[in-house]
C-alpha cells in the first residue's frame, strides 16, 4: 500500500492564514511587525530568497526591509548595520543571507544580532535556549520538520525516531527540539556504519544529510514515518535525500520533495517575527 503523502503547501497555507490574522491585529494594536534583512555581495540563490521573502511579507502585512551591501564590504560595516537595527524599536526581526563572503567571520556577525530579533535562529543565545527548553527563537527548517508532522495530527511523544544529519543549520538543531517533543532520538549521518540497521528501527525517519537518494526502500520498514528534510539537485531536477517512488511503497506516510519541509519554511520564519514581537514584548 502506497505511503499517505503529506501536503507541505496546504499546512503552510494554513500557517499563512494564520500569520495574516495575527499581523492584522497587531496592526490594529499600532503596531506594525518589521523585518530587516541583511544581503551582501550578489549571490544569485541568496537574491532570489531575499525577494520571495520581501514577496511573502507583503502578502502577509509585514513590512519588509532589505539593507544591500557589497561583496568587498567590511565586516565591519555589516556588523554596524546589525547593531542599529538591534537598537531600533521599528525593527522586530532581522536576519543575515547566507552565504558570507570568505573575508567574513560569520559568527561574530551572527552575535551582532539581538537574540530578541534572530528570527533566523543562528545566535548562540537562541541555540542555547533549545537545550534548556526555554522560550526562544528556533530555526525554521528544523521547526518545519516537527510542525510539518504536528499539523498532520502525528505526535512524536515516545516515538523512536531516527534522525540523519548532524549539520549546523538542520541536524544539530532538531537533536534537542525533538527531544523537546519527548521523542526517542538516534542521530546518524553519512559515514555511520550500517545506517539500515538504524533506520529500520525507527517509527520516524528524518532524512537531513544533503545526500540524493540516501535513503532507500530496503532501509524503511513498513509503516514508518519518513521526512525529508533535503534539498538537492540532480539532472536539473530539486529531490530529497530519500529515494520516494521506493520509500513511498512501504512507508505509512511521506514528506515529498518539493512539496514537503521546505513549504513552511518562509511561513514559520514570519511565525517566528510575530514571537520576536512577543518577546520583546515581554523584555519591555
Amino acid at each position: 500500500m502506497a505511503a499517505r503523502i503529506i501536503d507541505g503547501r496546504k499546512i503552510a497555507s494554513e500557517i499563512r492564514a494564520e500569520v495574516r490574522e495575527k499581523v492584522a491585529s497587531l496592526r490594529e494594536a499600532g503596531i506594525t511587525p518589521r523585518l530587516c534583512v541583511i544581503l551582501v555581495g550578489d549571490d544569485p540563490a541568496s537574491v532570489l530568497y531575499a525577494r520571495s521573502k520581501e514577496k511573502a511579507c507583503r502578502k502577509s502585512g509585514i513590512d519588509y526591509e532589505l539593507f544591500t551591501f557589497p561583496q568587498d564590504a567590511q565586516e565591519l560595516e555589516v556588523i554596524d548595520k546589525l547593531k542599529e537595527l538591534s537598537a531600533d524599536p521599528s525593527c522586530h526581526g532581522i536576519m543575515v543571507e547566507l552565504p558570507l563572503p570568505k573575508h567574513m567571520d560569520k559568527q561574530r556577525v551572527m552575535m551582532a544580532i539581538d537574540p530578541l530579533k534572530d528570527v533566523d535562529g543562528i545566535n548562540p543565545v537562541n541555540r542555547g535556549m533549545m537545550f534548556t527548553q526555554k522560550s526562544g527563537l528556533f530555526p525554521v527548517t528544523p521547526q518545519s520538520c516537527i510542525e510539518i508532522l504536528r499539523r498532520d495530527g502525528i505526535s512524536l511523544e515516545g516515538k523512536d525516531v531516527c534522525l540523519i544529519g548532524r549539520g549546523d543549520t538542520v541536524g544539530k538543531p532538531l537533536i534537542f527540539l525533538l527531544l523537546n517533543e519527548n521523542a526517542t532520538v538516534t542521530v546518524c549521518h553519512t559515514r555511520t556504519k550500517d545506517l539500515a540497521a538504524h533506520t529500520k528501527k525507527a517509527d520516524v525517519i528524518i532524512a537531513a544529510a544533503g545526500k540524493a537518494g540516501l535513503v532507500t526502500e530496503d532501509m524503511v520498514s513498513p509503516g514508518s514515518i519518513v521526512v525529508d528534510a533535503g534539498i538537492n539537485e540532480v539532472d536539473g531536477k530539486t529531490v530529497g535525500d530519500v529515494d520516494f517512488e521506493g520509500v513511498s511503497e512501504l512507508a505509512a506516510a511521506i514528506t515529498p520533495v518539493p512539496g514537503g519541509v521546505g513549504s513552511l519554511t518562509t511561513a514559520l520564519l514570519q511565525n517566528n517575527l510575530l514571537k520576536a514581537i512577543e518577546l520583546q514584548k515581554v523584555q519591555l
